[in-house]
């Protein structure tokens, strides 16, 4: 079910902070409840859980090398934490409640406090029962600039993402714990929007030269995108520049959690049609972003658009001769598990679908006391996901990028998630040289929270 700009298809503190007895005043950053007018304006407006009372939560841009620092305060009546997705990161600072910290309860505080080595694309969101967080709204874009940014007209962050909602009553739909959508392909929206608006566009002019910042910050649907009226280059992805800009020819694939960054030109004339488009689910194509050609630049952008500068720690040393950890993902709709260990004890099909649990990682459902691998720091380590399941994952790693190590040995660019699909083994390849616990999940967010979700350690 979708929504188009003509229809709707049915289908939002008063106790002190807990911090750190050294921490200065910081920035605040407010989890709240607001009211959100995501639907077109003849439906009514959505209850959403926020950051500072937007959708999506502030867009924060900062500057590479420079620290970071905000204070989280939580007026939610639930606990909550924050994730800074894709930040090479102090573990403490990783926001995963129950491995990195506690959960910070209602009223109460948190500041997180790091470095920011790596400029790029980057975001933020809930991680306390993310399925239903995220999916109320507790995300935002996270940009680390370079010191030196490329020579472009214009730079937009396009945070993409859906939202399920009654158009009765314009609340979200209450089922997020519904086995169904757990044990299947996850939680998808009947709203399609940019940066919180389902008609998002933008003011251009032919031959304008733009970088575009894409986010995928739905729950679990997977975006196929296509460009009209625009020549494209992908300059990075999740964050880390690729080494040549590679042309955008076909249609561009965009799991949960991950971001493109292109440049793009400005090729139509005014008032010709011209924007980002999504392949809708009766297999048309709709407007995503809709750019407003109204004129033509001065100047015409015809060389090719420079790489972006390298991030630190980004050599990938010694895969060949790394240790290799078989992670089969399991369970789902269809297929089932015959067996996993949930909460210290093996549990047959039935038990774990009793207890929630409907997918495993190495036979691990849920986050277990041992972690799935433990690694030397500095280690390079490969984990080598077979997708035993019927529905396509989207696995992240948190703490550190990786590279896809194909069959003959090559390796694709730096990542930090990576879509598997169906039936497919997919290696990653990486270098330890973050330590702490780190987590290892499914980001089809309903897959994660019904078992999907391992770790490592790096010490």
């Amino acid at each position: 079910m979708n929504l188009t700009r003509r229809n709707f298809c049915a289908g939002l503190a008063s106790t002190p902070l807990v911090r750190p007895a050294f921490a200065q005043d910081m920035p605040l950053l407010t989890a709240k409840e607001a009211m959100i007018q995501l639907a077109p304006d003849s439906y009514p407006a959505t209850p959403v859980w926020s950051y500072d009372g937007t959708i999506p939560g502030p867009m924060i841009r900062v500057a590479q090398g420079s620290r970071f620092e905000r204070r989280l305060v939580n007026t939610l009546t639930v606990p909550t934490s924050i994730h800074w997705h894709g930040i090479r990161i102090d573990n403490a600072m990783d926001g995963v409640a129950g491995l990195t910290q506690e959960p910070v309860p209602s009223g109460q505080g948190f500041d997180y406090a790091f470095d920011l080595p790596d400029a790029g694309t980057y975001w933020y969101h809930a991680h306390t029962n993310s399925m239903e967080q995220v999916a109320r709204g507790l995300s935002g874009a996270l940009i680390v600039e370079e010191p030196t940014q490329p020579d472009v007209d214009g730079d937009e962050v396009l945070m993409i993402d859906d939202w399920l909602i009654d158009p009765d009553t314009g609340r979200f739909v209450d089922n997020f714990a519904a086995p169904m959508a757990r044990s299947h392909g996850g939680r998808i929206g009947n709203l399609v929007g940019v940066n919180g608006r389902y008609n998002y566009s933008l003011p251009a002019r032919q031959n304008d030269r733009l970088r575009l910042r894409l986010i995928n910050a739905a729950n679990a649907q997977i975006f196929g995108l296509r460009l009209e009226g625009l020549r494209g280059w992908t300059i990075a992805l999740d964050g880390m520049p690729l080494a040549e800009p590679e042309p955008v020819s076909n249609t561009l694939v965009l799991a949960p959690a991950q971001r493109i960054d292109l440049i793009v030109d400005v090729t139509a004339e005014k008032d010709a049609p011209a924007g980002l488009l999504f392949a809708a689910s009766d297999d048309s194509w709709r407007a995503l972003v809709e750019f407003t050609v109204t004129g033509r630049a001065a100047s015409v952008h015809r060389d090719l658009p420079a790489p972006l500068p390298s991030n630190p720690r980004m050599d990938t040393p010694g895969i060949d001769a790394a240790r290799v950890f078989d992670m089969p993902l399991q369970g789902g709709a269809m297929r089932g598990l015959e067996s996993a260990s949930f909460n210290g004890q093996t549990m047959g099909w039935q038990e774990l679908v009793q207890n929630g649990q409907f997918w495993a990682l190495a036979g691990q459902a849920g986050m277990g006391k041992t972690p799935f691998a433990a690694l030397s720091l500095g280690e390079t380590a490969r984990i080598r996901m077979t997708n035993d399941t019927i529905f396509p994952h989207a696995m992240h790693l948190h703490g550190m990028h990786f590279r896809v190590r194909n069959a003959d040995g090559t390796t694709g660019p730096l990542r930090d998630t990576v879509l598997v699909m169906p039936d497919q083994t997919t290696e990653i390849a990486f270098v330890a040289d973050n330590p702490g616990k780190w987590l290892l999940h499914c980001h089809m967010l309903g897959h994660a929270a019904s078992g999907m979700t391992n770790w490592i350690t790096v010490s």
